[in-house]
């Protein structure tokens, strides 16, 4: 009997071929005018950007780790202070702390796999600036939670949102809650393009211009003098009219990956030993993209052998591990629950291209697992 056909975890061939003649038309375009760095489609994407999201600006940059770096830098995050960052969250998010000098302290995730405010309260101390809560999987945190914390404790806030384009924590944009939001356009998130880059929104108008100045190197645009240094950190211009296109059908998108989160609960709520993520408007506070179907799941790693032995791609985001878990990092941390869920968290496929066959046939593989 020949085996099924492969669905992988995400499906990377598929996004260039849904619009590959749109797509093709665009790059060829860029590469015709010799519009390769800083030109009109980057500006056209910014503002269209600005406007989807509802924001006066909009700055595209190399990557999200640059983007939380921008930010870092804009809330004046300086070398001796701490920040307060979830463990369950990609080690850019720590990084970018490290990078403008300051220290990352790690706290807990809670049950949503979310960052946990009364763990952040045990990492206080007199050195602590600001807080990052990460938007993780398409789901904005408790920012009730948050905004009552940094407000008690005189602390900035700055967005890790680089997983939650769209999503809304009561009819809020993700990355709109502090100095700045970020976002990565890496090409499996919800926006994204064929390499790397990211992006800003900024409602402060100086702060944006500051932001503008640090991704060229510090060099100001009106004078064109270096007024500091800043980084080599420009969305490529061929990326950005990529992103042009794929804006356009965003809310599309976003649409068909809340279906599928709603097949999956359908199929897969009544498994006993499954955690599944919340379903699309359960909670009214929340508007849920679903950047990714993050599971818990008894038995893991005897569960992903058997998907995959049926064809069927499943990851573990970031290999697996929190960030307290590296220990050549060395950074001090409070996650036990995080601890926990390294050894039952994994992701199921969910991308706007997926089939209601294919999901289904993830469903049935699981209970088949289960029952037998």
């Amino acid at each position: 009997m020949l085996s099924q056909a492969a669905i992988p975890f995400f499906n990377y061939p598929a996004m260039f071929s849904e619009r590959r003649d749109e797509y093709m038309a665009a790059i060829e375009s860029c590469l015709e005018r010799g519009a390769f760095i800083m030109q009109q489609d980057l500006v056209d994407f910014e503002n269209e950007l600005a406007a989807h999201l509802g924001v006066k600006h909009a700055i595209g940059v190399a990557d999200g780790t640059m983007a939380l770096t921008i930010a870092l830098r804009l809330a004046n995050v300086q070398p001796g202070d701490e920040v307060i960052v979830p463990s369950h969250t990609f080690v850019a998010t720590a990084a970018a702390v490290h990078h403008v000098g300051a220290e990352p302290v790690l706290c807990d995730c809670g049950p949503d796999h979310l960052i946990d405010v009364e763990s952040a309260h045990t990492m206080l101390t007199a050195k602590t600036k600001a807080i990052m809560p990460v938007q993780l999987n398409g789901r904005v945190a408790d920012m009730d939670a948050v905004e009552a914390f940094a407000n008690e404790h005189s602390l900035q806030i700055v967005e890790d949102s680089c997983q939650a384009m769209g999503a809304k924590f009561r009819d809020r944009y993700a990355g709109t809650f502090g100095v700045a939001g970020s976002f990565s356009f890496f090409p499996a998130k919800t926006l994204g393009c064929f390499g790397d880059g990211g992006g800003l929104i900024i409602d402060d108008d100086d702060l944006a211009a500051q932001a503008r100045i640090y991704r060229d190197h510090g060099r100001n645009p009106e004078t064109g003098k270096v007024d500091f240094f800043g980084h080599n950190a420009r969305l490529d211009n061929v990326q950005a009219a990529v992103l042009r296109i794929k804006l356009k059908h965003y809310n599309e998108a976003v649409a068909a990956r809340r279906r599928i989160a709603a097949l999956y609960q359908t199929r897969l709520g009544d498994v006993n030993e499954l955690v599944l993520p919340p379903a699309p408007d359960t909670d009214p506070r929340h508007y849920d993209v679903f950047q990714n179907y993050e599971i818990e799941a008894e038995r893991r790693d005897e569960l992903r052998a058997y998907l995959s032995a049926q064809n069927i791609g499943t990851i573990l985001q970031w290999g697996g591990s929190m960030i307290h878990q590296f220990d050549g990092l060395g950074l001090r941390h409070h996650a036990p629950f995080a601890e926990k869920l390294s050894t039952r968290f994994m992701m199921l496929p969910l991308h706007h291209l997926l089939t209601d066959d294919e999901v289904n046939r993830v469903c049935d593989t699981i209970i088949a697992f289960y029952q037998n």
